[in-house]
């Protein structure tokens, strides 16, 4: 019975935080979609792994400098990030793979855009910045 009620236990604190890491990922993916939307460098900064692979739907792929000079510079600017769907496909306590079905609204190029996206994300965890967005890649619904 002593056994029992052992691996129950330990198995509710894996479950405890199994959910805490959830819960942190989804708000780092929203914080990360407020900056956007905000141009909040600061906040991209932090988001945004130092290594990040940034593929767009339309083959265009950036680094952390090129996204953060991008928003500084306005060529790519974000009006609207609405995730329709999340799909949290796996998750430990340092990495995990996220589906989102997106819409986003926005200026490139000084062309205005509305699309629809499935995007896949990868995400770490850092101890000194928490979750941050390591890999990316959008493709047109």
């Amino acid at each position: 019975m002593k056994r029992l009620l052992t691996i129950l236990l330990l198995f509710h604190g894996w479950l405890a935080v199994a959910q805490a890491d959830s819960v942190g990922l989804k708000e780092s993916m929203a914080r990360l979609d407020k900056a956007f939307v905000g141009k909040d460098a600061g906040e991209l900064q932090t988001l945004l792994h130092k290594n990040i692979s940034f593929a767009h739907s339309n083959g265009w792929v950036q680094h952390k400098k090129d996204v953060l000079n991008d928003l500084n510079s306005g060529k790519l600017s974000y009006k609207k990030i609405e995730n329709l769907k999340v799909l949290i496909l796996s998750i430990d306590d340092k990495k995990a793979t996220v589906q989102t079905t997106t819409q986003a609204e926005g200026v490139m190029s000084e062309k205005p855009f509305q699309i629809s996206l499935s995007v896949l994300q990868v995400w770490v965890k850092t101890k000194k910045n928490g979750w941050q967005l390591y890999a990316r890649q959008g493709a047109k619904q």
